[in-house]
Formats: C-alpha cells, sequence, structure tokens
C-alpha cells in the first residue's frame, strides 16, 4: 500500500490531479528564475526592487501557467513520438 502522506505531512492529491499540479509547479518555478534574471539584466543590481520582480513574475506566471495547460499535450505527444517507451 502506497503512503497518502507527503512530505510535508498533508494528504497527497488524488492521481488525477497531476495534469493542474505539474504545469502549476512548473510554471512558478520557471517564471521565478527567468523573471528575475530579466528583472535584473533590465534594471541592475542597484536598481533591483522586490516589488518590480514579483509584479512582473505575477505577469509571467499568469500567461505560462495557461500557456503550459494548453501545449503540455502536444509536447507530450510529441515527446512520445521522439522518445521510445520502456519496455
Amino acid at each position: 500500500m502506497q503512503n497518502s502522506k507527503s512530505l510535508f505531512s498533508f494528504k497527497k492529491l488524488p492521481n488525477r490531479y497531476t495534469s493542474i499540479v505539474l504545469p502549476f509547479l512548473l510554471s512558478i518555478i520557471m517564471t521565478l528564475v527567468v523573471s528575475m534574471i530579466s528583472t535584473l539584466r533590465s534594471l541592475g543590481l542597484e536598481e533591483f526592487s522586490i516589488y518590480v520582480w514579483i509584479s512582473a513574475w505575477a505577469i509571467s506566471w499568469l500567461i505560462a501557467f495557461a500557456t503550459l495547460l494548453l501545449i503540455l499535450p502536444v509536447v507530450r505527444k510529441i515527446t512520445a513520438m521522439l522518445v521510445q517507451q520502456p519496455a
């Protein structure tokens, strides 16, 4: 029997939520990194502001999450065509 508790001791979501949780987490992590780099490049370290970074991140996250939800099924199909499945 699989353990239904996660690392932080709360009940895990059912498997059917994987298609939402994966792009949700992926979009948060990717947009945090990319928006920080972009903000730092644009403003420089002296002018960098957490407020500017987070506002840039929020906008980019909304776009990235919606894009991932729409495009991930297509990417999975393309990946399946390019990568050999386990035997």
